[in-house]
């Protein structure tokens, strides 16, 4: 439902109450046309409103503006909880870009319920926006965190070493290339093709700022990475 001038700031409501209003937001836009297509690009694994991008963040814009900008980052994270146990794919996504959008209010003492959500109805749409935008900003306000995503390289959650090789890709020339190494390396004889393609995937945004290190890293390992990996980290540099 909207807000009304006689309601509660967005901000005081308990965490699911405002996740509720969330997910009426987007089941008013309900399209039972377009949600088996959208269910079907997913694998089946999920239920979908049908409800395509802009039109989700259309939808939610106003409940999300009314935050302002500093909401409680237990309170937000609360939401996303509840939002993530919602059936319907969109709620999942709709969490995930609060959590981007307040990414720099989260603390190192959130990250063991980031990693919840990674691995809770877990698939490579919700993991991404999480482990590039939302473990890439936390990280690098708390390093300390660094020694934990070094140690997800090798975890046996897939979904979590996602995160680790995925976590640098918007960092740039601001990447440490020695734990970029070592997150690629641990991974080489990983044969799942998520894995494989976020290696490639890391590999070729890096390749925007240090292409001689990406090719370095490639000839150094010729015998051992995969030609997925391989393909994808050169796209964009032959």
């Amino acid at each position: 439902m909207p807000l009304t001038s006689s309601d509660a700031t967005p901000a005081t409501l308990p965490p699911a109450d405002f996740a509720a209003r969330l997910r009426e937001a987007l089941s008013a836009l309900a399209d039972p046309q377009r949600a088996p297509a959208m269910a079907a690009y997913m694998k089946g694994h999920f239920a979908f409103f049908g409800v395509p991008m802009p039109a989700r963040r259309a939808a939610v814009k106003p409940l999300v503006v009314a935050l302002g900008r500093r909401p409680d980052p237990d309170w937000l994270l609360a939401v996303a909880e509840a939002l993530w146990a919602c059936e319907e794919r969109e709620c999942q996504y709709v969490a995930a870009d609060l959590l981007v959008k307040f990414a720099r209010l989260l603390e190192a003492r959130h990250e063991p319920r980031l990693a919840r959500l990674v691995q809770t109805r877990a698939w490579w749409d919700t993991v991404d926006p999480l482990a590039s935008r939302v473990y890439g900003t936390l990280v690098r306000s708390a390093p300390a965190l660094c020694e934990r995503l070094d140690a997800y390289a090798s975890h046996p959650d897939l979904w979590l070493r996602r995160v680790a090789i995925l976590h640098q890709l918007s960092c740039a020339d601001d990447t440490d290339r020695a734990r970029l190494d070592a997150i690629l390396t641990a991974n080489l004889a990983h044969t799942d093709f998520f894995i494989r393609k976020a290696m490639g995937w890391a590999l070729r945004e890096f390749a925007y700022t240090d292409p001689d290190w990406v090719r370095a890293w490639l000839g150094a390992h010729a015998d051992e990475v995969s030609g997925l990996t391989r393909r994808e980290a050169l796209k964009r540099i032959g």
